[in-house]
Order: structure tokens, then sequence, then C-alpha cells
């Protein structure tokens, strides 16, 4: 990083509105242009990225780049799409169990009492997932099960074990990698 970065991470530091104007000029359309990579939605892109500035702005006493600052927010940048796309992915996992656990059913998919093979079925699969979730290695199933089981979110998982939050994700890569390969003959 160059003196020129330092001067400005300082005045970011110190809410100097020169240094957010800079940001804006010469990294803004960037990180919109990275942002629409990942979530091909113009308006969600630059939500992203002013999102990231003005997120910069509230914790500037805290803000801490040691890297050259373009590298700093493409990486923020990139970490905001992923969590934006993993929110909604799991939001479509919860509004589905949500159907099933007040009685509701979608019409492409039909009710298990219709069909009396379905119920032995899920139990069979059921028995197969808790097989495979024993076969993970002590903390990546601690973790998984917390996720998965209890509903917990990665900052919460990460406070119960007191581990890092990227341990947390590291460990839930892991068990769905392993879950994926050894269930993969059952689906």
């Amino acid at each position: 990083m160059n003196g020129k970065e330092q001067v400005i991470i300082d005045l970011l530091k110190n809410g100097d509105n020169r240094a957010y104007k800079y940001l804006y000029d010469h990294h803004y359309a960037l990180l919109c242009r990275i942002a629409y990579e990942f979530l091909k939605d113009d308006f969600l892109a630059q939500s992203v990225a002013d999102d990231l500035i003005l997120h910069i702005y509230e914790n500037r006493e805290m803000l801490t780049i040691t890297s050259p600052i373009r590298y700093y927010l493409i990486r923020a940048v990139k970490n905001r799409c992923i969590n934006h796309l993993q929110l909604k992915h799991e939001k479509k996992e919860i509004s589905f169990s949500v159907l099933k656990k007040n009685g509701m059913s979608c019409p492409d998919i039909p009710d298990p009492d219709e069909y009396p093979d379905a119920n032995l079925i899920e139990k069979e699969m059921e028995d197969e997932v808790n097989k495979a979730v024993n076969k993970l290695p002590a903390e990546c199933k601690a973790v998984f099960e917390k996720s998965r089981f209890e509903g917990k979110s990665y900052p919460e998982i990460a406070s119960d074990l007191n581990i890092s939050v990227n341990t947390v994700k590291y460990h839930m890569k892991n068990a769905l990698a392993i879950l994926r390969k050894y269930l993969s003959e059952h689906l």
C-alpha cells in the first residue's frame, strides 16, 4: 500500500467527505460491475456497493485496511454478494419447510398421505441422513447440527463453540461435501 492510500484511509477514518467521494469516483463503478456478476440485478448490485461504502462510513473508527483499498473493496463486495445469495437460498429452504409445518402444500408437491410408500421412503432417507451426519468428524458434526437442526446462524454457532465464523464456514463446507458424497447413492 502506498502513501497516498494511507492518507485516504486516514481521511476515511476521520469521516472526511473527500475520501468518500474518492471511493465513489474511483471504485464505485467497478464494485457495481463485480456485484452484478454475482447477483445479475443492477439495482441489487448498486445497493450492495452503496451499502459497503455506507458501512465503511458507519464503522470508520474501527476501520482497518492493510491491503490496497481496491483489493479491500473488491473482497468486501464479493463477500456481501455471497452472503446475499446464501441468505436468499436459506429463505427458499425455510419457506418450503414453513409451508409443510403449517399444513400447506404446493400444487407440484404430492401429499404424502396419498402415497403410503412415501412415508416409508421418507423414514429410510431420514435414517440415511442421520447415519451420514454421525460419520462426520466431531467439530464438523457439531457445527452442522447447530446450523441445520437448531437453526442457528454462523455467528451464533461461532459464539457457542468458541470458534471463528470462518471456522464455522469451513466446517459447514466440509460437512456438506461429505454428506453430498455419502448420500449421492441414495438421491
